[in-house]
């Protein structure tokens, strides 16, 4: 007998694999699997799957939780949705590296505006201990639950060998070659590998560093990586002007060719007022038919949000008044908001805001306004015979400006399209966002999302498929070698969930973020028990404090 040794009995194996599930064991030892079928060990424990489906533990390979993963190791609730890998500093954004609290403040106004993560949370969970990329995750090994792939954020390289100049010119040889020599570095440490924009703007509306990079340092950057033997691209386009995601598409193809790895964009998403999504996977196919190797990304979900005034707010960054009250002070912000000489600018900005035909109103917190949850913002204007602007300042005034609008089914909501882009072999699922946005939505979730509602409901994707998209389709992709299918000798992954019952669950409102700050969580359905390299992470709806997770 084997210590730690774990045998997995009357199981349904969904192997990763893409193949027809079968039934039978998986035997696991010392953090590996050592046998799947037909298999029997004298283990330590025995875990009766009573028929469920036993899959490898899901990869999502777009998130943020760089900040997160400071105070929680284990990137909750991500672990119970079955994610056992997580791939964080998406975006162009990491936390390191950082030279001093000056580019530490920096980092945090990019979060704050790009991935709605505020100034207080970094200052209470963030300790900024680190400067360099390895030191960072010397300090995220330490006690880790979840298995984390972690991408070099080229706007914090960028400002970090170039200072304020980096949001205003190309770099030099003589720095381009620093970062250079740095992302190696961050390489050879464990990085999986670099992140980059097209789109993003700082605190200033200014454009993020790494949109000032020209083709030749985004080559040479891609070389670097390559030159370790890993490594893979990750951009956000700049998906407000469609010809410019289709150009950012043909870069990368090139990117790809020249340094001779991997890329990919994120997200590909359905909107009703454009063909995008179609001309990107059209593109997808060009590309890589003539020899590159892009992938697209995409979530499961409808992009429904969540806006509360009380909270930082994405929806509410076009409109600069509104925009402004996001860096007030909780007092100082409802004052202004009941500022009668400021309403009328704030209600016309709103006014031009088109999302808002698709806002209800969500939880209320006084009697006054009760009558009016549930209902669509825009009718209630038209019965009041007011602007919608009044109305969303109206009732989250009276509720301390913590009134839930919810904006739903505006983007990504038609199924019949998600479905097709979901299916589509040049399009991963990700984009899940996980740890960003956090008081707009809860991104942990898709994995089960996909399995309950395209799998279980709609039958647009087998069971098997669902879950080799999720494992080792995505493992192959971004160079994770050890992970992805329940396999004898692979990592000891492993999820364990009810096909029948599996879902994402509601998402509710809590507060347990440091710097005083709230939260979107979901806590899932007929998800049983989650393994992270042979141990047991999340069983019967509760944590087992197991810290075994990788810098995959």
């Amino acid at each position: 007998m084997s210590e730690g040794s774990i045998l997995i009995t009357n199981a349904l194996i969904v192997d990763g694999s893409g193949a027809a599930p079968f039934e039978g064991s998986i035997a696991i030892e010392n953090g590996k699997i050592t046998g799947v079928g037909d298999v029997s060990i004298e283990a330590d424990q025995v875990i009766d799957a009573g028929g469920k489906a036993v899959a490898p533990g899901f990869i999502d390979i777009h998130t943020h939780y760089d900040p997160q993963i400071c105070w929680d190791r284990l990137a909750t609730p991500s672990i119970e949705h079955g994610c056992t890998t997580v791939v964080m500093g998406n975006c162009s954004l990491s936390v390191a590296p950082v030279k001093d609290k000056q580019g530490a403040d920096k980092l945090v106004s990019m979060f704050r505006v790009i991935e709605d993560i505020g100034n207080a949370t970094f200052d209470e969970g963030v300790p900024w201990s680190w400067e360099s990329f390895p030191e960072y995750l010397d300090f995220v090994r330490d006690g880790l639950g979840i298995n984390v792939g972690a991408l070099v954020g080229h706007s914090t390289l960028r400002y970090y060998v170039m200072g304020d100049e980096s949001q205003d010119r190309a770099a030099t040889d003589e720095e381009l070659e620093r970062m250079c020599t740095l992302l190696k570095e961050a390489m050879k440490a464990g990085a999986i590998g670099l992140s980059t924009s097209y789109v993003d703007v700082d605190e200033n509306f200014k454009p993020v560093p790494s949109r000032l990079a020209d083709y030749r340092e985004k080559v040479a950057l891609a070389k670097a990586m390559a030159e370790t033997g890993r490594g893979i691209m990750q951009t956000v386009p700049n998906f407000i002007m469609p010809g410019e995601q289709i150009k950012c598409i043909e870069e990368l193809a090139d990117i790809s060719k020249e340094a001779g790895i991997v890329c990919t964009l994120a997200p590909i998403i359905y909107s009703p007022i454009s063909d995008l999504w179609k001309e990107s996977l059209e593109k997808l196919e060009e590309v890589n038919a003539d020899g590159a190797r892009v992938y697209g990304q995409s979530m499961p979900r409808p992009f429904d949000l969540n806006m509360r005034l009380s909270e930082n707010s994405m929806l509410i960054m076009g409109m600069p008044t509104w925009a402004q009250h996001n860096k007030m002070p909780l007092d100082e912000r409802q004052a202004s908001y009941a500022d009668t000489e400021k309403q009328e600018q704030l209600i016309a900005e709103m006014d031009q805001l088109p999302i808002t035909a698709n806002m209800w109103v969500g939880e209320v917190f006084t009697d006054s306004n009760k009558e009016l949850e549930g209902k669509k913002v825009t009718d209630i204007a038209a019965e009041k015979g007011v602007p919608v602007g009044r109305v969303v300042l109206d009732l989250a005034n009276a509720d301390g400006l913590q009134t839930e609008f919810q904006v739903k089914g505006a983007i990504h909501g038609d199924e019949d399209y998600v479905s097709q882009i979901l299916d589509h072999p040049l399009c991963h699922v990700g984009a899940s966002d996980a740890g960003a946005h956090i008081a707009q939505f809860a991104g942990a979730g898709d994995t089960c999302h996909i399995l309950s509602k395209y799998v279980r409901e709609r039958g647009d994707m087998t069971l098997e498929r669902a879950v080799y998209r999720m494992t080792h389709e995505v493992a192959e992709a971004w160079g994770i070698q050890d992970r992805g299918l329940l396999k004898e000798g692979m990592a000891a992954d492993v999820v364990i969930f009810d096909p029948a019952t599996i879902d994402r669950g509601e998402e509710v409102f809590v507060h347990d973020v440091p710097g005083d700050a709230n939260r979107y969580v979901r806590h899932p359905e007929g998800v049983d028990t989650v393994l992270v390299n042979g141990a047991i992470a999340h069983s019967n709806g509760a944590y087992t404090g197991a810290a075994v997770g990788q810098i995959v």
